[in-house]
Parts: C-alpha cells; sequence; structure tokens
C-alpha cells in the first residue's frame, strides 16, 4: 500500500471518528434538553430517559449514515460505469474521427498527383 493511500484512510478514518463523536454528543444535548422539560423527574428516571433517549438517537443515526454509505456507494458503481462506456466512446470516435481524416488526407494528395 502506498504512503498516499495510508494517509487517506487514516484520514478518513478520523474523520469518522470526529464525526461520529460529534453525533454522540449531539445526541447527549439533545437528550439533556429533552429531560430539562421534565422536571418531575427524579435523577434516576432522568439518567434512564436520557439513556433511552441517546440509544434511540444513535440507533437512528447509524441507520441513518448507513443508507447514506450505501447509496454512495450505487452511485459510485453507477457513474464508474458511466465513466467508462463515455471514455469508451470517446476513444472509439475519436479513433473514427482520426481514420476519416487520415483517409481525405490520403484521397487529397492522391487526387493531387
Amino acid at each position: 500500500m502506498k504512503p498516499d493511500e495510508d494517509c487517506a484512510r487514516g484520514l478518513a478514518q478520523l474523520e469518522g471518528f470526529l464525526l461520529w463523536n460529534a453525533e454522540l454528543e449531539r445526541a447527549r444535548r439533545q437528550a439533556r434538553r429533552f429531560t430539562d422539560r421534565l422536571p418531575w423527574l427524579t435523577t434516576a428516571q432522568r439518567e434512564d430517559v436520557e439513556r433511552v433517549f441517546i440509544a434511540e438517537r444513535v440507533a437512528a443515526s447509524r441507520e441513518s449514515f448507513t443508507h447514506i454509505r450505501d447509496r454512495a456507494d450505487e452511485l459510485r458503481e453507477e457513474y464508474s460505469g458511466r465513466y467508462v462506456r463515455l471514455r469508451a466512446r470517446c476513444v472509439a470516435v475519436s479513433t473514427g474521427a482520426a481514420g476519416v481524416a487520415i483517409c481525405v488526407g490520403t484521397a487529397l494528395m492522391l487526387s493531387l498527383r
């Protein structure tokens, strides 16, 4: 594996780690805001509600991120296939155009003799 690839992979992992931790912190803040609106809860109840809220939020986030990742993979495959076909067409058209230009040039040269 090339050092550049290692660096890119490491940066991607670091980015994922930071994004996931930010998501966890966001879930914790939302849980606290939610329980702050329920002043009658005991401390133990508040902690239980926050724990359940965070678990639900984390599960929803994981599902959402997984869906986004899967869709990105699908699009990457789709566009990679389109790129390969487009490149093949461009090469074919360029080759054909060069062939026609050579034929026309040859015909002109022969007609001028």
